[in-house]
Order: C-alpha cells, then sequence, then structure tokens
C-alpha cells in the first residue's frame, strides 16, 4: 500500500522522520485524515452513505422500502402552463412485467406551450445555489421511494440505486458550488436529454448544469424512466426552484426531442445517449437554433481493458466481472473487450469463469441479485440475435443460464480478435476477450485509438512503466489503473470522452458549467479575402505544429489509497475564418493563448469544404449569420466526431481536452519499484 513502511522507504522525497512518524498522531490532525462526510469541504458536503453491508442500515432500508413495494406511480408533463398531455401509457418492471404506474407523454403543442412559458432563473447565484442544495437535502430524505423506483422502473440493484441517488445528489452540490465561483451570464433556455441507464443521476446532473449557471430548463427524460424524472423534478420544485425555470416533458424523440431541439428560442441542447442520436440533434440544432448554440454530448464508447502478466489476477477478475456486469453492462462506461496477455490468460480465463458462474441475475428488488434485467424487450431482442449470431460463430466462450422471465440476458463472454472486431456498442452484459503478446501491446493501442471511441480504459498492470507508456498513448478521456472502470465520482473523476464518445466538458468537473454560460456572439465586419481551396486548407493543417505538451496534472480530492489527476490536452487545430485577418488574428492569439491549436483562415471559404477536411476540432467564425448558418449546417453533416461552430470568445474548453487518470495506489501489492522491469511475462 502506498501508506506502507516498504513503499515509503524507497522513495527519496519521503524523510525519515515521516517515515518514523506515529500514525496514530494522524487521527486528530484534519489535513490527514477526513471523515466521509466531509472529503470536499469546504466546497461541499459530500453525499450521505448507506452501508448495505451492515444489518442495521440494511433492514433499516428495507423497512423503509417497503411502503413502495407495490405502489402505483403516475407521471406526465411538470409544466408552467396547462398540459394536453396524451392517454395513459402504462410503465412496466423490466425484470417481472409488472405494472410499476403510468404516465402521460406529453404532445408537441406541450413542447411549444413550455418554451412559450420557459424563463431564464435570474434569482442571484447564492440563492440558486441554496435551493440546489436544499433539493439534494430533499433528494436524501426521500431515499427509500427514489430506491423503490429505481429498481422497479429501471431495474437497478440495490448497489447500483445508492451509488446513483449519490451522484445526483453529489450534482447538484458541486454545481451549486462551482456556480458561485464561477458566476456568468447564462445563456437562456436550455433543453436537457437524458438516458435510461441513469435515469435519475445523469437527469439530475444536466439539469443541474444548467440551472446552477441560471438557464430556463426544459428536460426530456428517457421514455423507459418518466416516473423516476417525475419524482425528481417534483422535489426540485418543492426545494424552490421556480416552474418557469424548470418544466419536464415525457414523451418520445420523435415528437418531444424532436420540438425541444429545433426552436430558435433554445439556446443550447444537453444530451447523453447514442452516437446516432447526437448526429440527428446536431443536425436539428444547425437547421433550427442560432448558429453557434452549445452541444453537450456524452455518448457510447467501445472500451477496453488490458491486463497483464504482472497484475494481481483476483483483483483483476473482480474488476473485469464488475466493468462488464455490474448493471447489466448498462453503463456507457461498461468494459466492451478485455485483452489478456497470452502467458496467463489460460488461467486467468478459469478464474473468470468461475467468477461468473458465482453471479446471481433475477430481480433486483431481491438483495441475492448481482445481474438484473435489460431495460425492455427491445433491448433484450437486439442483444439476444447478436448473441445468436455469435453463437453460429462458435465464438462463444461463457454464457450462464438467464431467468425465463423478464427482459434477461445472461452474462457472456465472447472470442475476439481484438476491438476492431466489435462494429458497434452492445450494451448489455457481454465481454468480448482478445489475448495478446508482450511484445505487440503498442499494436493493442493503436486499434483502441482507431476504434475511434474515447471514452474508458482499464489497466491492471505493476509496472509503473507501463501505466506511463499506455497513459500517453491513449486517447480516451477516463483511464482507470488497478480497478474497476465504472461508477466515476463527481470531483473526484470528472466523466466524459473523446472522438465518437462526447463533445466536452466533463460532467462533475471544473469545465463542466462553461458551455452554460458565458457571453454571446463576437461580430467583426467581413473583409475577407480571396477564396481558399479545400486542398490548399487541408495542405495548411497538415502542416500545423504538433500539440504542445499537457500542462501539470490537477490533482483532485478523493478518499486515501487513491490518485485522481486531470489533464488538459490540445485538441486538433481550430479554423479560424474571421472574417478577415484581423479577426483571424484575434482567434488565433485567443486559441494558443489558452494552450491550445489554431489555423488562421482569413480568405473566403465555401462552407461545403467542411464536410471533407480532417484534422480540426471545430471553426471559428465571428461574422454574419447567414454564414454562421452555412457553416453550421456543413459540420453537422459531417460523419463521426461532432465538431462545433464557435461564435463568441474563445475559451479553455474550446481547444483542451480533459483527460483523467485514477489509480488505486493500494493495489499493487507493494511498491511497483521492487519488480523486475527486463520481462513482462
Amino acid at each position: 500500500a502506498n501508506s506502507s513502511f516498504v513503499n515509503q522507504i524507497v522513495d527519496e522525497d519521503v524523510t525519515p522522520a515521516q517515515v518514523a512518524a506515529d500514525p496514530f498522531d494522524a487521527i486528530d490532525d484534519p489535513t490527514t485524515l477526513r471523515s466521509a462526510p466531509d472529503l470536499y469541504r469546504p466546497e461541499r458536503v459530500n453525499s450521505k452513505g448507506w452501508d448495505i453491508a451492515h444489518r442495521p442500515v440494511l433492514k433499516q432500508i428495507e423497512t423503509e422500502r417497503a411502503a413502495f413495494a407495490s405502489s402505483v406511480f403516475a407521471a406526465g408533463p411538470l409544466l408552467a402552463v396547462d398540459t394536453t398531455a396524451d392517454k395513459q401509457r402504462a410503465v412496466l418492471n423490466p425484470a417481472t412485467g409488472d405494472a410499476v404506474g403510468h404516465v402521460g407523454n406529453a404532445t408537441d403543442a406541450d413542447a411549444k406551450a413550455a418554451i412559450a412559458a420557459a424563463k431564464p432563473w435570474n434569482a442571484p447565484v447564492a440563492e440558486r445555489a441554496q435551493i440546489l442544495n436544499a433539493a439534494a437535502d430533499l433528494y436524501e430524505a426521500n431515499h427509500a421511494q427514489l430506491f423503490a423506483l429505481l429498481a422497479r422502473e429501471a431495474g437497478k440493484t440495490l448497489m447500483d440505486a445508492v451509488g446513483e441517488l449519490r451522484e445526483a445528489v453529489d450534482f447538484l452540490r458541486y454545481y451549486a458550488a462551482r456556480a458561485q465561483i464561477f458566476d456568468r451570464q447564462a445563456r437562456g433556455l436550455f433543453t436537457c436529454i437524458s438516458p435510461w441507464n441513469f435515469p435519475l443521476a445523469i437527469f439530475t446532473g444536466q439539469i443541474a448544469g444548467a440551472l446552477a449557471t441560471g438557464n430556463g430548463v426544459l428536460a426530456k427524460p428517457a421514455e423507459q424512466t418518466p416516473l423516476i424524472a417525475h419524482a425528481a423534478v417534483s422535489l426540485l420544485h418543492q426545494a424552490g426552484v421556480p416552474r418557469t425555470a424548470l418544466q419536464m416533458l415525457p414523451g418520445d424523440g420523435a415528437t418531444v426531442g424532436a420540438a425541444l431541439t429545433s426552436d430558435v428560442r433554445i439556446a443550447g441542447v444537453a444530451f447523453t445517449g447514442s452516437t446516432e442520436t447526437a448526429q440527428t440533434i446536431r443536425r436539428a440544432m444547425a437547421a433550427n437554433l442560432r448558429p453557434g448554440a452549445p452541444f453537450i454530448a456524452e455518448t457510447g464508447g467501445l472500451n477496453a481493458m488490458i491486463v497483464d502478466s504482472t497484475a494481481l489476477p483476483e483483483q483483476a477478475v473482480r474488476d473485469v466481472v464488475q466493468s462488464a456486469f455490474q448493471s447489466a453492462g448498462q453503463r456507457c462506461s461498461a468494459l466492451r473487450c478485455l485483452y489478456v496477455q497470452e502467458e496467463i490468460s489460460k488461467d486467468f480465463k478459469q478464474m473468470l469463469y468461475g467468477a461468473i458462474d458465482a453471479l446471481v441475475l433475477g430481480d433486483p428488488w431481491d438483495l441475492a441479485t448481482d445481474v438484473g434485467p435489460l431495460i425492455d424487450a427491445e433491448a433484450r431482442a437486439d442483444i439476444a440475435a447478436y448473441l445468436d449470431a455469435a453463437a453460429a460463430d462458435g465464438r462463444i466462450l461463457k454464457q450462464v443460464a438467464a431467468p425465463k422471465t423478464g427482459n434477461f440476458i445472461a452474462p457472456t463472454v465472447l472470442a475476439v480478435t481484438g476491438i476492431l472486431d466489435l462494429k458497434k456498442e452492445i450494451f448489455g452484459p457481454v465481454l468480448h476477450l482478445a489475448t495478446f503478446r508482450a511484445d505487440k501491446i503498442d499494436k493493442v493501442l493503436e486499434d483502441i485509438n482507431r476504434s475511434g471511441y474515447g471514452l474508458t480504459f482499464g489497466l491492471h498492470t505493476r509496472i509503473d512503466d507501463r501505466v506511463q507508456h499506455i497513459v500517453e498513448r491513449l486517447s480516451v478521456g477516463n483511464i482507470y489503473v488497478n480497478r474497476n472502470q465504472i461508477g466515476a465520482i463527481v470531483g473526484s473523476q470528472p466523466f466524459g470522452g473523446e472522438g465518437l464518445s462526447g463533445t466536452g466538458p466533463k460532467a462533475g468537473g471544473p469545465d463542466y458549467l462553461t458551455r452554460f454560460s458565458g457571453p454571446g456572439k463576437v461580430r467583426f465586419p467581413a473583409n475577407r479575402l480571396a477564396a481558399i481551396t479545400a486542398g490548399a486548407l487541408q495542405s495548411r493543417l497538415e502542416a500545423t505544429p504538433p500539440a504542445p505538451l499537457p500542462a501539470v496534472a490537477s490533482v483532485l480530492p478523493g478518499p486515501t489509497g487513491e490518485s485522481n489527476r486531470l489533464t488538459r490536452h490540445a485538441r486538433a487545430p481550430l479554423l479560424c475564418l474571421g472574417p478577415g485577418i484581423e479577426a483571424a488574428q484575434h482567434q488565433v492569439r485567443a486559441a494558443t493563448g489558452l494552450g491550445g491549436r489554431a489555423v488562421m483562415v482569413p480568405e473566403s471559404l465555401e462552407p461545403a469544404a467542411l464536410t471533407t477536411l480532417k484534422g480540426f476540432s471545430g471553426v471559428v467564425w465571428w461574422g454574419d449569420d447567414d454564414v454562421a448558418r452555412a457553416l453550421e449546417m456543413a459540420l453537422a453533416r459531417r460523419g463521426g466526431t461532432i465538431l462545433p461552430l464557435i461564435t463568441g470568445p474563445i475559451e479553455a474548453p474550446d481547444v483542451l481536452l480533459e483527460r483523467h487518470v485514477c489509480v488505486d495506489t493500494t493495489a499493487s501489492g507493494g511498491n511497483a519499484e521492487l519488480l523486475a522491469e527486463v520481462s513482462t511475462t
């Protein structure tokens, strides 16, 4: 462990007096030992924990949530105006098929009326923060109802429900605290579209970020989980958030989602979901919203983990099982492709398969359940078809039995040669397994980057140099070393990816509020030079100097025994289109002054060129709206990574990517320097 005598005595930065110090002296020293509630003070209070392994706590939770075991919940639009909600539809328990409640979906007329009635939250920032903190307290006070809803509507085990409630509370308190430091002008009205896999935490996080900065919010929860969203918004209203500042519209994407992302009165959109849906929203925004409206998107991932021959196998197996199968694999961060070094693969597989055999599938209300159901029958059918095809190809290495009723898929391991065999994200308890030779690890890293996704990555090794080697080469938002790769903690492990995995900034991180607030457009007169061809501009991009080295990492708070570091890396160059030399020069100076890269393009550029150019991360334009619209539409037609049009001042998230590395520093079984580094086998 990092606190052990063996670890410290070989560390030249630790003095003899420190090594010989009496550890009991630290008990009364608040700078070296903090209780869990005080972990993030003075910024905020940590969320309340429930130790479900402690029998008195567990008995209390069971007694409290039993009151909601058979309750029939109701949900519908929560608007600042009267609603014309559609007829009620049933909401079913994905594990049992029983009715949990019913919901009335918002109509297109509801969406239009809600936008017309919506207003930014103009209260002073201190008042907004006070109300968001009051909402966090109400979430905790109503934990029994929320635990029951998370189990019955979303298929969450009690452990997952506890984690989700804590994350939602942390979002409320963290953004309330950050907004008071970061107090800036709100953008106006924000649409927040959240997923069913974190129907309380992500739903709350998006809303809290927008509200903390003074925006009005129109929230559309996932179709599968409206009851949880209704409960959350009711508590936010109870805490004091005005209805004009927060309205909820349950419904489908084609009706409600389209209406809330296609109205010029919407100033920005926050979205978590699939890459394909994000592209659809991007196109709708480009055609209808004001050019430059921010799009904060967190999308999917083809997440990999490498286990080398120095890893502690029991620990690695534990973390693989958690990363791949907890929450039935229905996490954006879940492990999808596992690489095991050839020399240990036989024994490792045996241990892994034994651990999978020990998993209990069933109703998540039952405390014995490890793996619950998929969210609905459609999700189950899609993954079942995928597994049927894999079985026909003889690629199933391990599979256990699943319950006959409910939307269950059994945890399954499939053989692959590597991550490039995965053509899409399989959002369920399916683990793809490959082996690698020690001398081919750089090829593995290259393939992970080539996949285009960059959300999470896991590594199990006891070689410090290997950790550094891999971290420096991967384009991934969150890297976890010697631990599982799920369960990012607000303020400790800011979460979000790059490439096909999202736009940034990271949720639960210091830069998240940036795109919810800030000054408006910058305008320069149109005085561009003669036209530049797409080919000439591509050559200019390719001649851009390489990215500068990242700045010193920020050390983030967290528990003893865990290292959390956030670094900011230069994105690909911004295209600085001016208009004209003076504006383009301003743009380049702003981008490079923040540590980013830029290419000056004072010439006239045909917007269609943006659909084929490669190697840039966004476009800056401070000219007229007609050209801005054409540029926005061209960017939206691109496939792959979503790229922004920046019509206001350039800020750090526009030019810098955030990457986070979390290391379990107690997990190496001693100091890694004591291991032989000559061989990795």
